[in-house]
Order: structure tokens, then sequence, then C-alpha cells
């Protein structure tokens, strides 16, 4: 099952000695995404592109209907991208506000992008590793589900909002629906939401809600796959393949592409820094 854009987006990456100075000298990258750039070339594709990872796992005459669908980001896009979460004079980056109910949310002209998922998905920890070039910026992460209560909003700069939900599901505020469905519904400025799904369980009821809110609003959102390190390939090749029908059967909002997340580190000379 081929994936179209896949073997390209590749190549750029693996030419990388004369394009990654190109890329240091428009944006500044960090010895983090440096280093990860200079990793092998299988632990890199593992690492860029998981997706490829899976397929190649698939029988070729595999009658799957379903294939998987491949977002094929430049290396200047992906630089460009860690820019926008890098702190400097012109960039800030910092945590502005929390709200229980929307009119008490600020008031503010960028456009917004939230994140929202099920109690212990990984919200928090996916964010961290977002704001992992801002170490002012503090986001706290529990191992006890439910543990952010509020909208927690975040300034990147003078992109966006980064907006972060409380987690559905279990433990979660008693106003949750209240909350989150009125956000949803009359946040004017809310651009995108990142819809955060476990790849170990797959698309849970709670997590249709959270689906069928988008649909109803007509909201665009990404769903987001993550811990992807915690099961097997077959297990995991399963379930995206699952999750992917879905997206193209069940939605009209979400984007094609499904973005997995997994942990990593890259060791950066004696020190080791955890990403995401």
């Amino acid at each position: 099952m081929a994936a179209p854009g896949l073997r390209p987006g590749l190549g750029r990456l693996f030419e990388m000695p004369a394009a990654l100075g190109r890329v240091r000298r428009a944006y500044g990258t960090s010895q983090a995404f440096a280093e990860v750039l200079r990793l092998p070339k299988k632990q890199l594709t593992k690492l860029v592109f998981p997706l490829q990872e899976l397929e190649r796992h698939l029988v070729p005459d595999s009658k799957h209907e379903f294939h998987l669908k491949i977002f094929d980001p430049s290396l200047e896009d992906i630089a460009r991208a860690e820019s926008i979460f890098t702190v400097t004079a012109q960039n800030r980056i910092e945590y502005l506000s929390s709200a229980e109910r929307l009119d008490h949310a600020p008031a503010l002209p960028r456009p917004e992008v939230c994140f929202i998922g099920r109690s212990n998905v990984g919200k928090s920890s996916l964010i961290k590793a977002l704001f992992s070039l801002a170490p002012d910026v503090e986001v706290r992460v529990s191992k006890k589900p439910g543990h952010t209560k509020k909208m927690n909003f975040f300034k990147v700069g003078k992109y966006f909002t980064l907006v972060d939900m409380p987690g559905y599901g279990y433990r979660a505020p008693e106003d949750f629906v209240d909350m989150v469905e009125t956000y949803l519904k009359e946040r004017k400025n809310l651009m995108r939401t990142f819809l955060l799904v476990d790849s170990v369980v797959g698309i849970q009821k709670t997590d249709n809600i959270a689906v069928e809110m988008c649909e109803e609003f007509a909201l665009p959102y990404v769903m987001v796959l993550t811990k992807i390190d915690k099961s097997s390939k077959g297990h995991l090749l399963k379930q995206v393949l699952q999750i992917q029908k879905f997206v193209d059967t069940k939605t009209q909002g979400c984007f094609p592409q499904l973005f997995p997340v997994r942990c990593f580190t890259v060791k950066l000379e004696n020190q080791v820094k955890v990403g995401k």
C-alpha cells in the first residue's frame, strides 16, 4: 500500500548537511533539532515519519480499503514551526490566564487553537513538549487523570493563543460540558482544535462526543494519536487503520492526516532532552 508524498519528503530530510545550514541561517534551529537531524536514517525515519514505519509492515497485496494519508512538511517547514515556539525578544511565549467559563476568558484578538482529549491522554505532556524551548512557561503535568480543571491560555508570540482544555471522562470538572461546549461553539477566534486520542485504546465513546461537538459546530480539527510508543507495531497499525477509516467515513471537518506522537530522548553532549 503506497503512501503518496512520503518518499520525496524523506529524501529531503536525508539531504541534510546543506539544507540544515540553510535552515539554521533562516530560522536559528535549536541544538535539539540539529541533533535529531543527525540521527541514523532508520531512527530519523521512525521519529519524523512514524506512519512510514507502520506502512512497511503492511502486506503488499493487502486489501485494506483505507490508506494512510501523509502530511509532507519540508525541512524548512519543520524549522519554521520550531521557531514559532522559541522564545526571543521579539517572540514572547507566556502563560496568560485560566478560566472556568467563557465569559471569564481573556478577550484576545489573535487566532486561537485548543487542545482537547480524555483525561490522561497525554495532553499536558504534549503541550509541555511544545513549550520545551520556552523554559519559563510552566505546564503542569500529573500522573493522575483529571489534573486540568480550567481552560488555560498561553500566548505564542504574535502568532496565536494556545488553550489547554480540561480532560473529559474520568474526574472531569462537573461543569465540563457547559465549559467546553460553550467555548467550542462561541469562541469566535478559534481556528483549529487538536483532538487527542489514545492510540493504545483507540476512539472511545467519550471521544465520539468530542468529535460530534466539532462536527456539529463545523470546526476544523485535527486528530492527534498519543502514546504510539506504548503498543506493538501490529496493534498500533490496527488502531491507526481503524482510526483512519473513522476519519474518512464519519467526519467532515477533520483534517485527513493523523498526527502520531511519541516520547523520545535526544542526547545533547552531557544532557538528555525529553521531547514529543
